[in-house]
């Protein structure tokens, strides 16, 4: 079975002797497994789903019709009552759920198996639709949970509208030109200027470094371990014939570069150390990829003339290590894969309702409780499962967090790579992870009798009885921002930062603190809001509040000399339009140039234009767009493709053809991959020339609710982050400024072609082996039957697609596929592989059947 069906849940610990419960015997991994599967996908003709999770008991006991719990994390809602009459299914509180058997559930005999069907509020589209991480919990015994033997998916063959085969894939594929390897400009990013010339300089452990400006020594130092990195260590007293030179010019932008290769030596040019810096990387870009995978004597690299810059100062990439964390070594190795594509900002999301993973020393619950995730009801000691994390506080992704030192490490080694770190701590909302561990300092100061001290952070009035439920369904999410203890935390969390990233030495030129998604109702009924009422005649309503708190915060952050980001309602003010709600650039702020975030341009949800109606307001935006910039999204919709899909289907294209200045011109298909109704855009804002100087940036986010650990983070991000550097970087292509419809059509499929032969021949085959290897996403390959032979292509021209006849799924070693097939029944096999052997999901045929 491919791999990609089946998670397995590894150590499970559950009762000795079967499952009888007794204190004197100790815990024994269990023999009890589960089997999740989709029965109906459109049942009782509704958007709905019947799905099934099948328990079969391997041991020598009798699982008991009662006395125990599972507990599973969904993002999905269900039907209380199973459709089998043997269970309820309750939300617990955000993603976790739990199943009670009911006295229709019979005792488990060993061998035996039983059925647990129930209804899913929307029908399946991918394995991340899946429950997660479930777990048993004995009613004797509530305060432990343990693992099943293991867990797996059924794999499912859904005929849903908009199911991407085999077939369409190689359709497709088809379009794309193959592109000779010597043909392809060898500097990517695509650089302004670049004139290819004749001959090559040889490039070898011999090859000096002069720094001729002290200033770019430590360019210099980056350079020469390179070198002794491909080579090997350079020989003593060896001269070299040839040379690599920095040199200072003036009059060049703060990350411009000049390159010239000519046989006997290479220069950089810039009047920055930055410049200096990336002018390295687009000579490292041009070393062959197969001189990282074995090393050489040396290396011929063509003769270049390039004179570059990029298009925005601000190039990000969004990583949230909150709802599943990961660890510093993974993150180094993505900000070196930034570096090398010139990206020049990590936005680290730190804290969220599941997780606080960065060290605050002045406040150390804050990750001694909060950066926690293991089984629990109250939250006192650790936070509860999210995720599929488990009941184990020791799971690595639902556990952990930076120490100080650790995150100085990670701000040394950006710093060293140009890039600025930018902290996350989100606020108000989506932040149980903070509340919960100020509530365990309360309650360990109170115990103590120091109730000024317990209160001086709390982020919560205990007496507060809205009621309300978030995105992700929490109900205890969001800090009370009337209590004055709120702004004490705040403060106190700065000056950590402020200091960490002193003793860094690295820039902290802005904090990010969130505001997205908080619920309606919340603080309605706060007893601290209805206090601060009574001294703040300008608060009238909950609406109010927001406007208090992000004023607040931003005043804490001007004294310090940090300017404040966040997510895009932090810069909205409530009101109404034709007594609907609605939501205008909030004036208050626009005086302050906030920088704002903005991902909500769902096409067809109403807010299409919301980036550039904040631009032209005034606000400093970063364009973090879902149709184009989301990491998380699934590359394409079939049932074996992970990802969340609610905002859009990502494929590298959607990434490629971005264009910042008006999205709206190539926007072709909706969120569920159906073409789009064009109206949609009819009276929208368009983007003022105004407006395009507030467009600072671009920001590819990766939300890791799907993401654990380092493999599916490559994943998700690679080779897609390719496509973000290009557009960050690149001048704006000629195909995104053509008037004529046709003409840049054809245009956009000449540079979409030259894109994918130049990841397919030299950036992915670069990505193998740099830095030891990312493990990016190698897409499935299209099949198609003409005339009783199998054809078959793949996205990226280089990559080696494999073959079998017997059923098997191919491998390293499989046939490899150098032509039509021919077909004699049975079943028939595809998949592409990387340098490394690293295979795609496969792409199955036979039968007159294209499985996705």
């Amino acid at each position: 079975m491919n791999k990609i069906f089946t998670m397995m849940v590894i150590a499970a610990v559950f009762v000795c002797s079967g499952f009888k419960f007794n204190d004197d015997q100790k815990p024994n991994i269990t023999e009890l497994h589960l089997n999740w599967q989709v029965m109906d996908n459109n049942y009782q003709n509704k958007n709905q789903a019947l799905t099934a999770l099948v328990i079969t008991n391997k041991s020598h006991e009798t699982l008991p019709a009662g006395g125990w719990k599972i507990y599973f994390n969904s993002g999905r809602g269900f039907t209380k009552a199973a459709v089998s009459n043997n269970a309820l299914i309750e939300q617990v509180n955000g993603d976790m759920y739990s199943i009670t058997p009911t006295t229709g559930f019979k005792d488990l005999k060993p061998g035996g198996s039983a059925r647990i069907e129930f209804v899913c509020d929307d029908p399946v589209v991918n394995i991340t639709d899946a429950p997660e991480g479930p777990y048993l919990v004995w009613d004797n015994a509530p305060e432990k949970g343990y693992s099943f033997g293991s867990y797996d998916i059924t794999p499912y063959k859904p005929t849903y509208q908009g199911l991407i085969t085999p077939e369409i894939v190689y359709d497709r594929n088809k379009t794309v030109t193959d592109i000779p390897a010597d043909q392809l400009v060898k500097v990517f990013p695509t650089p302004v200027n670049y004139i290819a010339g004749n001959g090559s300089f040889s490039f070898s452990r011999k090859t000096d470094i002069v720094a001729a400006d002290l200033r770019f020594s430590k360019e210099a130092l980056i350079l020469s371990n390179y070198i002794t990195a491909i080579f090997g260590k350079k020989e003593a007293g060896k001269a070299s014939a040839n040379i690599i030179s920095f040199e200072y010019k003036a009059g060049l932008g703060d990350e411009a570069y000049e390159l010239s290769v000519k046989p006997g030596a290479v220069v950089i040019r810039a009047s920055t150390s930055t410049g200096i810096y990336y002018g390295i990387q687009s000579f490292k870009s041009m070393i062959p990829a197969a001189a990282l995978a074995k090393t050489p004597s040396s290396v011929q690299i063509p003769c270049v003339e390039v004179a570059d810059a990029p298009r925005f100062s601000y190039r990000a990439v969004m990583l949230d290590v909150a709802r599943n964390f990961q660890s510093k070594q993974q993150v180094l190795k993505l900000l070196e894969a930034m570096s090398l594509y010139k990206l020049n900002t990590l936005h680290l999301h730190l804290t969220d309702d599941e997780g606080w993973r960065i060290e605050i020393p002045s406040l150390p619950e804050l990750t001694s409780v909060g950066s926690k995730r293991g089984h629990t009801l109250d939250s006192k000691q650790h936070l509860p499962p999210s995720h599929g994390s488990g009941p184990d506080v020791n799971n690595p992704f639902g556990t952990g967090y930076f120490t100080k030192a650790e995150y100085i490490e990670i701000l040394k080694y950006a710093n060293d790579r140009h890039i600025t770190v930018v902290p996350e701590i989100e606020t108000p909302g989506h932040a149980r992870g903070a509340i919960k561990a100020m509530n365990a300092r309360y309650d360990r100061l109170m115990a103590e009798g120091k109730k000024a001290e317990a209160e001086k952070y709390l982020l919560y009035d205990p007496n507060d009885k809205s009621e309300y439920r978030s995105v992700q369904y929490w109900n205890d999410n969001v800090i009370d921002v009337s209590l004055p203890s709120t702004y004490n935390f705040v403060e106190t969390v700065v000056n950590d930062l402020i200091s960490t990233y002193k003793e860094a030495g690295a820039p902290l030129p802005t904090i990010h603190f969130g505001g997205d998604e908080v619920p309606a109702n919340v603080w309605e009924k706060s007893p601290a809001y209805v206090a601060l009422k009574t001294t703040h005649p300008e608060i009238q309503s909950t609406n109010d509040l927001w406007y208090y708190f992000y004023g607040r915060i931003n005043d804490i952050l001007k004294a310090k000399g940090i300017r404040l980001s966040g997510w895009e309602e932090m810069a909205l003010r409530k009101t109404t339009l034709d007594g609907q709600p609605a939501y205008v650039p909030n004036p208050d702020f626009m005086k302050e140039h906030l920088q704002v975030d903005v991902w909500n341009n769902v096409l067809g949800a109403g807010q299409e234009d919301l980036a550039y109606r904040l631009a032209n307001g005034g606000y400093k935006v970063v364009l973090t767009c879902v149709t184009n910039l989301y990491f998380d999204m699934a590359n394409y919709k079939s049932f074996d493709e992970p990802g969340y899909y609610w905002g859009a289907f990502l494929g590298i294209d959607k990434f490629f053809s971005f264009i910042p200045y008006d999205y709206f011109k190539n926007a072709d298909v909706d969120k569920q991959g159906n073409p789009i109704n064009r109206n949609i855009f009819i009276g929208k804002q368009r983007l003022t020339d105004y407006g395009k100087s507030n467009i600072v940036g671009l920001q590819g986010a990766l939300w890791a609710e799907t993401v654990k650990g380092p493999e599916r983070m490559d994943y998700m991000i690679f080779p897609r982050l390719l496509g973000l550097a290009e557009r960050a970087w690149a001048a704006d292509p000629a195909w995104a400024t053509e008037k004529d419809p046709a003409k840049s059509k054809e245009e956009y499929q000449v540079a979409w072609s030259n894109f994918l032969n130049v990841l397919g021949k030299r950036e992915l085959p670069r990505l193998s082996y740099y830095n030891g290897g990312y493990d990016y996403r190698v897409p499935k390959p299209g099949i198609s039957l003409q005339d009783g032979k199998y054809l078959s292509n793949v996205e990226f021209p280089g990559l080696t697609i494999r073959y079998t006849t017997n059923g098997k799924d191919p491998d390293a070693g499989s046939k490899i596929y150098t032509g039509p097939v021919n077909y004699n029944g049975g079943v028939i096999k595809f998949r592409a592989f990387d340098p490394k052997g690293r295979g795609s999901n496969v792409a199955e045929g036979g039968n007159n059947n294209l499985n996705p």
